[in-house]
């Protein structure tokens, strides 16, 4: 399964990756105009040293041939690195070379034209930038040269490249913790609109995710999800109302035809076929009295109009009442049901003792139908410094772990060989609903063919 990146994750991935766009960028552009602005610089210097040339050549014109020689060489080796050289137009030196690095120094062609060339040549495996400026001396067209090493402007632009990789780790650390801070605030309140969506279930509908009046996206999307809720729990009251009405409407009619079917059964002159069938109206009106009657329960649960007064009571008297109970229905299908209270016979807690009888019989009862006969039934109350615990454990069928999720769930039947036995699938809800009034925790646990414990925790009652 592939997981997804978090929006706070990918807000910081992207926001650190626009940022260390924008300073690559920012850092090529400073780059290229700091480049720009080096050999600039090296242009005006070599500009300025050839009008200085000139200025010699025209003083010096009208002297002898050694003397402007000197001159020349003193003026070269005066400029720094001596580098520069007087050319006629046909590539022939005008004056001698004034220093023996200008000698060996691969100049490039002065060619023809007017225009001042700038050229970048290699000399002993360094680049040197060249000035080629065309100047006339007496009517003789010359070609003064000058050159300068472009190490320095090297030098600083590697400097300056360093120290943009080096800010690349601080850069990024930098831009990623911003990005993530700044994404887990503008996501704080989708944290707050899901940890509330999360805490709203079936039994809680009335209840609304927090809007906050900022006018932007997530402000219209709690309203949106509060307007779906709104709909929801009118769907599901109205749901409720029609099933505790029709639970309680057809009580009536289910009864009426029982009675009347008991009636028909207690006439000697009904015939055998008759009372076959009144007897079968008998056995199905009671089933559907049981299921409207666990309907009309859970509708009123939901609706929380049932009236669970909690007071005192003894837990271990109520588990002998129900295991009391049990015991006929145990011995007919040759079930063996042990009873364990431990050493404490009063064990207090706060509930309503025909809801507490109600929850033990479901366990009892789904003990005794799905385990097959002869079987081994346990009934076990412990306690202990804060809770009390019955557990109700069986050798029976057992549950399948796909199914132990949703066995709670109304209507829920298991696999087809827990089908067979007769049932509404709603005792367990039950249950469930009566351990929750009670605060009471209760859990269950199942091997296939090996068997299934319940167990119920209630809080102890201390005076």
């Amino acid at each position: 399964m592939i997981r997804r990146w978090s929006i706070s994750l990918r807000l910081t991935s992207w926001f650190g990756g626009i940022f260390f766009l924008g300073w690559l960028l920012f850092g090529t552009a400073m780059w290229l105009n700091l480049k720009s602005t080096l050999t600039g610089e090296r242009y005006q210097t070599l500009s300025r040293r050839i009008v200085r040339l000139e200025e010699l050549l025209e003083k010096t014109q009208h002297e002898d041939s050694a003397g402007r020689a000197q001159d020349f060489a003193d003026f070269a080796k005066a400029t720094g690195n001596g580098l520069c050289e007087v050319f006629r137009a046909d590539g022939q030196r005008a004056y001698p070379s004034p220093t023996s690095a200008a000698q060996v120094f691969p100049w490039p062609s002065a060619g023809s034209g007017d225009m001042d060339r700038f050229l970048q040549v290699r000399s002993a495996g360094e680049a040197y930038w060249v000035l080629i400026h065309p100047f006339s001396l007496g009517g003789e067209s010359l070609y003064l040269l000058a050159a300068a090493p472009e190490a320095g402007n090297r030098l600083v632009l590697q400097r300056f490249l360093a120290g943009l990789l080096a800010s690349i780790p601080v850069l990024l650390l930098i831009s990623s913790a911003g990005g993530y801070f700044l994404s887990r605030k503008a996501l704080l309140p989708v944290d707050r609109i899901t940890a509330s969506a999360r805490s709203i279930s079936i039994t809680n509908l009335s209840e609304r995710l927090p809007v906050v009046r900022t006018g932007d996206e997530l402000e219209r999307l709690a309203e949106t999800c509060n307007a779906m809720l709104a709909r929801l729990e009118m769907s599901v009251n109205r749901i409720k109302q029609f099933t505790a009405d029709a639970s309680h409407d057809l009580r009536g009619p289910i009864s009426f035809m029982r009675t009347v079917a008991e009636v028909a059964l207690r006439n000697r002159k009904t015939d055998s076929d008759s009372r076959e069938a009144f007897q079968e109206i008998v056995e199905e009106s009671s089933k559907a009295a049981v299921l409207l009657e666990n309907l009309l329960t859970l509708a009123r649960a939901d609706a929380d109009r049932c009236d669970v007064v909690l007071a005192p009571v003894n837990l271990a008297d109520l588990v002998e009442e129900a295991c009391a109970m049990a015991r006929p229905l145990a011995g007919e299908r040759q079930h063996t049901l042990s009873v364990s209270l431990g050493a404490e016979r009063e064990v207090s807690i706060l509930g309503d003792s025909p809801n507490l009888r109600r929850l033990l019989w479901i366990l009892l009862d789904n003990a005794l139908k799905y385990t097959p006969s002869p079987g081994m039934i346990d009934v076990i109350l412990r306690t202990s410094s804060q809770d009390a615990t019955i557990t109700v454990r069986d050798n029976g069928i057992g549950i399948p772990a796909t199914d132990l999720p949703h066995i709670f769930d109304r209507f829920y039947r298991a696999d087809p060989s827990r089908s067979q036995v007769e049932g509404s699938g709603l005792g367990l809800s039950i249950a469930r609903w009566i351990a929750e009034t009670h605060h009471a925790d209760l859990s269950v646990g199942s091997v296939e063919r090996a068997g299934t414990t319940f167990r119920v925790a209630f809080p102890l009652y201390t005076n």
